[in-house]
């Protein structure tokens, strides 16, 4: 049996993190054990084990919860099994203090503090160093491989043993399409089906929060995804491909895990915190906004010139930045359309599809052409795809557009992992079941009253989403204010409203709303929320809060805290349900906000400082 060497030095070597090694019999590996706590200690604490057969497990704990319980780390290739056998060499720790900033998210500024510290080992001839940083929102960890010539990965030990007892919040993943396109479930892990899971996945486990999902994906690795295996009923990460390949050096994603309250998990930017800094030096003419899309009520409209100028006259009118011209439009009217909207003040992006941008020799022609006719950005759809060869596509897609200093979005794609920091051109992505599945007029179904609530916390939580919200002629259950709720609580770096300029119109106190919101934000805050019932979010713009709230549930007054205002008074302009539709009131308040709601209902709200004879806060 293993007898541990207990001493001044070694007890100080444990306090600090460091290396404690038990004594074990001659012939048996060494088993050895690391902690990792994050910057002042506050926080979740993860522990490493080796065992004596050489195989690495990861523990994470906040507090009094074992939110983690040991779970397999490791990696195979075709060259040896690095999920065993290993023998450890060295440690190496240093701190991470990053500031960065973004075109859209949570917020536009963000600093990073971790402790990193990577772990070192060897089998054979192959050498594997697993790369973990610890922080006060959670634990992210990565393997970089090393071999002669190429390596070549087969699969990866790694796996995520949340309790059974936690509540579940996933993604049924369709292999077919891989475009995230469903509905959360809501269940325990114990009563989940063995199926594969989308990332982000959701686990409520005690007092805490788990998100689960990666960062900093790239070109030298796919996109992988989780399968819950029956037996262990542990999460097993699976890859896209039969293998993934570097001609050198593989460096994996971070696999990344966001801990703490609600509140943390919500507000955190771990996602980005570990992606990798900006590709691009220049970044002034990057620009997030609102864009009028007439598709969404008339898929027809983007074949005509005539449509989208009045959609480009709408846009204007509401003080927006774009217009989004989708499927159907003509190179022969096009330059005429941007002209014409640019005259306005209105910038122009257009769609096109994966298989027009497939090759290099096709992005040289297109992109510099649509950068000639002054487009601002591209929708580029139908990827449906996680393989590294698809990840290779996406480094090289937003490499050529930011060139020609256009933005993107994606659609029909893969989940942002940390790219809005890497190639912050790419204002969202889609990856989301979004407005489009309940268009009117399509036999179509109103989503679960508590998917408008999940989101928020899943998908919404990995980055910017095109959900194209504020769609009130869709087939829904929900109340005209948690519609119009969705302008603040869904975020996207473009925010695509998708109704029709006659239902707008038809409802002038949401289009006064609609013409102040912005698309980008400068700090987020959770004031109340659970994905099964609500979530009440505020997000600010300069020295102005917004504040939107969506429920589940039954008719309620919504009582909101409202100390992250600060001293000093305050106007508030809310947006609620009335007995005939949508009405307004400004009132001024403090330490509070209270608002009767209906069934599946909602409000949003505008709070400002209380200025000398202002009566609201915007017209």
């Amino acid at each position: 049996m293993a007898r541990w060497i207990r001493s001044a030095g070694a007890a100080a070597a444990l306090a600090a993190g460091l290396l404690v090694v038990p004594q074990v019999g001659a012939n048996a590996a060494t088993a050895q054990q690391w902690q990792l706590s994050p910057p002042g200690g506050t926080g979740p604490a993860a522990t490493v084990r080796l065992d004596t057969s050489g195989r690495l497990t990861l523990a994470v704990r906040r507090g009094g919860t074992q939110v983690l319980p040991s779970s397999a780390i490791g990696i195979r290739t075709t060259a040896a099994d690095l999920s065993t056998g290993l023998h450890f060499t060295t440690r190496a720790d240093k701190a991470v203090n990053d500031h960065y900033t973004t075109a859209a998210g949570k917020r536009r500024q963000h600093t990073a503090t971790a402790n990193q510290t990577t772990l070192s080992f060897t089998k054979g001839s192959s050498k594997l160093d697993v790369v973990l940083r610890v922080s006060a929102d959670g634990v992210g960890y990565r393997y970089v491989v090393r071999q002669s010539g190429t390596v070549t990965v087969t699969g990866e030990a790694s796996e995520f043993a949340v309790p059974t007892s936690a509540n579940a919040f996933l993604l049924p993943f369709d292999n077919g399409r891989s475009d995230y396109e469903n509905i959360q479930v809501h269940t325990t892990v114990a009563k989940a089906k063995a199926v594969a899971y989308g990332y982000p996945a959701l686990f409520h486990v005690a007092d805490t929060w788990l998100l689960v999902t990666e960062s900093d994906i790239n070109g030298g690795y796919g996109a992988t995804r989780l399968t819950l295996d029956a037996t262990s009923r542990h999460f097993k990460l699976t890859l896209p491909d039969a293998q993934e390949t570097d001609p050198g050096t593989v460096t994996t994603p971070w696999r990344t895990m966001v801990i703490g309250d609600l509140a943390t998990v919500t507000q955190s930017d771990l996602v980005t915190d570990l992606a990798s800094p900006s590709k691009i030096a220049d970044t002034s003419w990057i620009k997030a906004g609102r864009s009028e899309w007439s598709w969404w009520s008339d898929s027809s409209s983007s074949q005509s010139l005539a449509a989208q100028k009045a959609a480009a006259d709408f846009a204007a009118r509401m003080g927006w930045e774009y217009l989004l011209v989708d499927a159907g439009w003509s190179a022969s009217w096009m330059p005429t359309l941007v002209k014409y909207a640019n005259a306005k003040h209105v910038g122009v992006w257009l769609w096109t599809n994966n298989p027009a941008l497939a090759t290099q020799a096709q992005r040289d022609k297109q992109l510099p052409l649509w950068k000639s006719w002054g487009i601002a950005g591209l929708k580029i759809d139908f990827i449906q795809s996680d393989t590294q060869a698809t990840m290779k596509w996406y480094d090289s897609v937003t490499a050529d557009a930011a060139k020609n200093k256009l933005m993107v979005e994606f659609h029909g794609c893969t989940l942002p992992r940390g790219i809005q920091r890497t190639w912050p051109n790419v204002l969202s992505m889609e990856a989301v079941y979004g407005a489009e599945h309940i268009e009117p007029n399509h036999g179509r179904k109103p989503f679960p009253a508590n998917y408008y609530t999940t989101v928020p916390f899943t998908r919404n939580l990995a980055g910017s989403m095109d959900y194209t919200p504020v769609t009130f002629t869709a087939v829904r259950t929900n109340s005209d204010a948690a519609e119009l709720a969705q302008s603040i609580v869904f975020e996207s770096g473009i925010q695509n409203y998708a109704d029709s300029v006659a239902a707008y119109d038809a409802r002038p106190v949401a289009e006064r709303l609609l013409r102040q919101v912005p698309a980008a934000w400068d700090d987020t805050r959770l004031l109340s929320g659970d994905p099964d019932t609500r979530v009440v979010l505020a997000r600010r713009s300069g020295t102005d809060w917004f504040v939107g709230a969506v429920t589940a549930t039954g008719a309620q007054t919504l009582t909101v805290p409202l100390g992250f205002l600060g001293s000093g008074q305050w106007l508030a302009d809310v947006y609620r349900d009335g007995p005939t539709g949508l009405v307004v009131k400004t009132q001024a308040v403090s330490g509070s906000l209270s608002v009767a709601v209906p069934n599946q209902g909602g409000f949003a709200a505008r709070i400002c400082p209380a200025r000398p004879g202002a009566v609201s806060c915007g017209g």
